[in-house]
């Protein structure tokens, strides 16, 4: 089986690592793993070669019922992400096995790829530096998005 498959993680957070001359290099501490193999798919089944991992465990009632349904196939605990990846020839002796950082070694280049947490909705101060509104007086649109567009001639905002 090829080795070029990933793991999942969990950013825990930053830290500096200090060179021999001083200097700090900034850092970011993941913790990862351990993965389940929930499922192998191979070319014959699916049309191409790949493993998929589930990643973080939590309660059964947090999950569909097709979600368990799934999981039940590989007999493994209930995964909150589940994430393929590609591989020349999937050994099917995987199913359920768990990966581990110990397939890594020393010195391995790895690529990572993460997804940001959602900051919510950002008003029209921040976002598009539109000033505030009058802070007396009776006003009450300090930060809101009020009319930013014309009168009634055009009657629109132009792009």
């Amino acid at each position: 089986m090829c080795m070029n498959f990933g793991i999942l993680g969990t950013k825990v957070g930053m830290t500096n690592v200090f060179d021999p001359s001083g200097v700090a290099i900034p850092g970011t501490i993941v913790k990862v793993g351990p993965c389940i193999v929930t499922q192998v798919k191979t070319v014959p089944k699916e049309g191409y070669s790949s493993i998929q991992l589930g990643y973080f465990s939590v309660a059964k009632a947090s999950l569909s019922k097709p979600e368990l349904g799934h999981l039940k196939i590989s007999n493994s605990q209930a995964v909150r992400y589940l994430r393929e990846f590609r591989v020349d020839s999937p050994d099917e002796n995987l199913l359920g096995q768990e990966v581990t950082v110990s397939k890594f070694s020393v010195g391995d280049r790895v690529s990572v790829a993460g997804k940001s947490v959602g900051k919510g909705f950002s008003g029209t101060v921040k976002r598009h530096h539109f000033t505030r509104g009058p802070m007396t007086h009776g006003a009450k649109n300090h930060r809101e998005p009020r009319c930013i567009g014309m009168a009634t001639t055009p009657g629109r905002v132009f792009p």
